[in-house]
């Protein structure tokens, strides 16, 4: 396959950088068909944003690193999606937290979770996941499978890009659940206990350049619902002014 040469000076530059990123780990099977099509879905409402972190997303943000950061047993799930868009991201952030990372695939395969630790690994992390001793009760097949010392114990997890069923059986187990799903009205961003509404590559990037002083204390008085129906009116309102076509910045 022909590897796309971007120029920098593309005007989408990033954005064509972060899809030809999921169309080569697509090849090496990290990523998934269905994946690719997830990815275009979460394109379409970040156009509607800006592609940018609005105000509401880098609250919710710092909220969920407050609680993360106060938690007992935080874990991040990883997905080959998250993996792929950013994985770089997410070992500087396990690293300057002490948080862990755990490979968890809605498609599940031995092979694919085994090229995600693997992945990290290279890039200077050990992740959990090859190890998948538990189960998350309520979700058949594969897709239950969890690590005893990862997710199944964790009080607070982070599921970047995950299925809503996943959210919402982890919500069952008594888990406070932060989600990150470019769209809000999915069954993803519903049942997160913090949802955050922006790009899973510019979250980790948020969370890692935050100060301590900017985050401390925001979990406590946040207020998801509120949060979320201002990221919808923020939908609402830029989606209403475009009668015309809207000016390119």
């Amino acid at each position: 396959m022909i590897k796309l040469e971007i120029p920098k000076s593309h005007p989408r530059y990033e954005s064509l950088r972060q899809r030809e990123k999921l169309v080569t780990l697509y090849n090496s099977g990290i990523v998934t068909i269905s994946g690719l099509i997830s990815h275009g879905r979460g394109e379409a409402f970040d156009y509607i944003l800006g592609e940018r972190t609005s105000e509401f997303a880098l609250e919710s943000e710092k909220a969920a690193l407050d609680k993360l950061t106060k938690s007992s047993r935080p874990v991040v799930s990883v997905n080959g999606n998250a993996a792929a868009l950013a994985g770089a991201e997410m070992v500087e952030f396990a690293k300057k937290y002490n948080i862990a990372l755990e490979a968890n695939l809605f498609h599940w395969s031995k092979e694919r979770i085994e090229k995600i630790v693997d992945m990290f690994e290279k890039m200077g992390l050990k992740i959990l996941g090859k190890n998948q001793d538990e189960r998350i009760p309520g979700l058949d097949g594969p897709r239950a499978r969890c690590e005893r010392e990862g997710i199944f114990s964790a009080d607070t997890v982070l599921i970047p890009l995950e299925d809503g069923d996943r959210a919402e059986a982890l919500k069952r187990m008594g888990k406070f659940v932060i989600t990150v799903d470019l769209n809000p009205l999915s069954r993803t961003s519903r049942f997160g206990d913090i949802s955050i509404v922006d790009d899973v590559r510019r979250v980790f990037i948020n969370m890692n350049n935050l100060e301590k002083k900017d985050y401390s204390g925001k979990s406590q008085k946040f207020d998801n619902s509120k949060n979320v129906q201002e990221i919808l009116k923020l939908m609402g309102s830029r989606l209403e002014s475009m009668r015309e076509w809207p000016e390119i910045d």
